[in-house]
């Protein structure tokens, strides 16, 4: 019969492959499930009623597959789980991307080519970005799919890019049409359907 002390050795080991695993479970471009930054808002659900799930039955193949992530051109299947992509019009600023009917921004400060997001903590409450997690695919609705991706954040999760910009909802834009973080302290914009700031000539 073990001791006490020869079981707490006999678990260390596992203890430890068991931390390990957690991990690497929780990284963007193995599992794509995100673990939330500690506190951060959570971030609005991408559709009710937005994509088909890879290979479910009637949807079509995906026109790019990165990692796990399948995008597909136009709308999805009703009911589906995923992350709708779509253009809305502006007067004021003309075409900009939308995921649930809510704009979407890019910010000065993150990078294109290597994609990457500087916005964490604080700025991710007010800025919560938009993320795919595993199960989901992504629709682009009059975008490029080719131009669509993801990158993993700090905090694990896969953040939906579009030319290599990260984007992002502003917390303070509630229904379809707000616009109110276009300009904010000049470098956020709402996002183009190629990656460009909308408004900026």
């Amino acid at each position: 019969m073990l001791s006490t002390k020869h079981f707490r050795r006999a678990t260390l080991p596992f203890a430890a492959a068991s931390v390990i695993l957690a991990g690497v479970l929780w990284a963007c471009a193995s599992t794509g499930t995100a673990k939330p930054a500690p506190g951060a808002a959570p971030a609005p659900v991408a559709s009710a009623a937005a994509v088909a799930p890879a290979g479910a039955p009637g949807s079509e193949a995906p026109a790019k597959t990165q990692d796990w992530l399948k995008i597909s051109r136009g709308t999805a299947l009703t009911g589906a789980n995923a992350v709708q992509l779509a253009i809305a019009d502006n007067n004021a600023v003309g075409q900009y991307v939308t995921a649930a009917d809510r704009a979407l921004y890019r910010f000065g400060n993150d990078t294109a080519d290597p994609s990457k997001s500087n916005c964490a903590g604080d700025c991710a409450v007010t800025w919560p970005p938009l993320v795919a997690r595993r199960g989901q695919a992504v629709y682009a609705g009059g975008i490029d799919p080719q131009l669509v991706g993801f990158v993993e954040r700090a905090d694990g999760a896969c953040q939906i890019t579009i030319a290599g910009w990260p984007v992002y909802y502003f917390a303070k834009d509630r229904k379809a049409g707000d616009l109110l973080g276009q300009g904010i302290g000049g470098i956020w914009h709402a996002v183009t359907p190629t990656g460009g700031k909308a408004g900026v000539n």
